[in-house]
């Protein structure tokens, strides 16, 4: 079967072909039971058990895509969003919906500059050279920088514009050696864990965006009771990840202390046990602070205290 014919009846769903991102979101779509093959060098794979289509582009243009109702749903991060809106702002019938916050590839878009040097804060790069990968942000931010600096004033451009006096140049990788080659005074780039950035003798100043992974869909998809059937599955998988199942058996006096630590995530489970006067709780903890909430609960009296890891959920 001719592969553009048969994306014809399918949702187009676009994920990252590349990147920080793409692992997490394979391992979303396996968690979602979308199944899928996807040929060498081939950017499209047709899902095997939903009609959707998968289509593999870089993270950036996800938005674009997106956005333009090119494809229906889309994963990618929150600083391609706005680095796509700052020069294709929404309107009713363009521009993305955000469906999900994916929780996963928490990073920062921030203004670095030398560990050494004068420069202290974001101001002081003002009128100097800038270099960045998110060249749309990065304009976006030295400009509001400065008209504040400066007032309401300023020197226009022809479109009416105030003309940056920062020099904002691109560069598509390696961003954080821009300063020690002499490329550039300050840089505007994705920071994780930061430990790139100090080795290349850089330190944050400022800011820009915080970003995270998220799903996104046009305003008008091919079929949105499959894209809210996706939303579904994906949040279930999400949640999945953030929490873990626990029980335990308490004696009922101490239920509310138990109940204070482990409140659930509408409430807990409680069944009356055979021994007279013990009760068994059953409960979701976030996984972040389960071994926390195991020593509460412990100095409060429960007992038998069993984590189990959950693989999928459907809350609400």
């Amino acid at each position: 079967m001719d592969l553009v014919n048969s994306l014809n009846d399918r949702l187009l769903f676009a994920v990252p072909k590349k990147g920080r991102l793409h692992q997490a979101c394979l391992d979303l779509l396996k968690g979602s039971d979308i199944q899928f093959h996807r040929h060498s060098r081939l950017d499209i794979a047709l899902v095997k058990n939903l009609s959707i289509a998968l289509v593999f582009l870089p993270a950036a243009d996800i938005p674009t895509f997106v956005g333009e109702g090119r494809v229906d749903l889309g994963i990618t991060g929150r600083d391609q969003v706005g680095e796509h809106e700052v020069v294709s702002p929404p309107t009713e019938t363009t521009g993305v919906t955000e469906v999900l916050d994916l929780d996963f590839g928490k990073c920062s878009l921030q203004v670095q500059v030398p560990q050494k040097g004068e420069l202290q804060k974001p101001e002081d790069l003002i009128g100097k050279n800038v270099v960045t990968s998110f060249t749309n942000l990065t304009e976006q931010y030295f400009r509001e920088l400065e008209a504040k600096a400066n007032g309401s004033g300023g020197v226009t451009n022809g479109d009416g514009k105030a003309k940056l006096l920062t020099k904002i140049k691109y560069v598509g990788g390696s961003v954080e050696a821009a300063c020690a080659l002499g490329v550039a005074d300050g840089i505007v780039d994705l920071v994780e864990s930061g430990e790139t950035m100090r080795a290349a003798g850089l330190k944050a100043i400022s800011t820009v965006v915080e970003s995270t992974a998220v799903l996104i869909k046009s305003k008008h998809p091919s079929d949105p009771k499959l894209v809210d059937l996706i939303a579904s599955r994906i949040e279930g998988v999400i949640t999945a990840q953030k929490y873990v199942l626990c029980t335990y058996n308490i004696e009922r006096p101490k239920i509310e202390a138990a109940c204070t630590i482990t409140p659930g995530k509408r409430a807990p489970t409680i069944n009356s046990l055979e021994e007279e006067g013990w009760v068994a709780v059953q409960v979701m903890v976030e996984r972040k602070r389960i071994a926390t909430a195991m020593d509460e609960l412990t100095d409060v009296g429960a007992c038998d205290i069993l984590v189990m890891k959950i693989d999928n959920s459907r809350t609400s």
